[in-house]
């Protein structure tokens, strides 16, 4: 599972795009602003980003730019309406990893974030399939859970849970980024579903596995 960034103004792609990413199995986040998505992109949370021209703030070519000039290596696939020659070479040149223009049919965009993901931008080992944190192993691949070396059995979302917590071991995550990343889900104050989940998530785990933070959310520790 990949750590997607889309930055992108246009609700109707990024949420078609987030959907699609989401049901290959990776984890979204959707900005609309340039600024807010150089401030993502150089948050080292991200293993890869699609990335729009046209955006308010800053566009995309400065994004581009400030990321490459500040020693980024995140992949950068950008997918954008502008599809002239001069743009194409411009954002190549500038860092861009691949080059997209829109219209555009998702698999061949899935094709493409699928091979970035195969290259790591620092050249070296291919990502993970087995995510290990705090006596909690995970293997993404064949969808096993092991604690303490037993083996424990968990539900498709409940797997999707304790992995979106595991790749940010440590990190306070909010109710609102959980019910997007796992369930895909706008916030609803008057839901308890993370709440019951993060419930059978210790009852498996172990009591001491998740901590929650007033007010803010909740912490997998390490």
């Amino acid at each position: 599972m990949a750590r997607i960034l889309i930055v992108e103004d246009e609700q109707r792609i990024a949420s078609f795009v987030a959907k699609g990413l989401r049901a290959d199995g990776h984890l979204t986040t959707c900005v609309a602003d340039g600024r807010e998505g150089l401030e993502h992109a150089l948050s080292d949370d991200f293993d890869l980003m699609v990335l729009d021209i046209g955006l308010p703030g800053l566009d995309g070519f400065e994004v581009l730019g400030r990321l490459r000039s500040q020693g980024s290596q995140l992949p950068v696939i950008v997918l954008t309406a502008r599809d002239s020659v001069g743009d194409t070479v411009s954002a190549l040149e500038g860092g861009a990893d691949d080059y997209m223009p829109k219209p555009f049919r998702f698999a061949e965009l899935l094709a493409r974030v699928r091979l970035r993901l195969r290259q790591p931008a620092d050249g070296g080992r291919t990502r993970d399939e087995v995510v290990e944190c705090g006596g909690v192993r995970l293997d993404v691949r064949s969808r096993r859970a092991d604690v303490g070396g037993r083996q424990v059995e968990l539900s498709a979302r409940e797997f999707a849970l304790a992995e979106m917590f595991m790749v940010n071991p440590g990190q306070v995550l909010s109710r609102e980024q959980l019910l997007d990343h796992v369930w895909d889900m706008d916030f609803d104050p008057g839901s308890n579903v993370v709440d019951v989940y993060v419930g059978y998530l210790r009852k498996k785990l172990g009591p001491q596995a998740i901590t929650t933070v007033r007010g803010m959310g909740y912490r997998f520790n390490r």
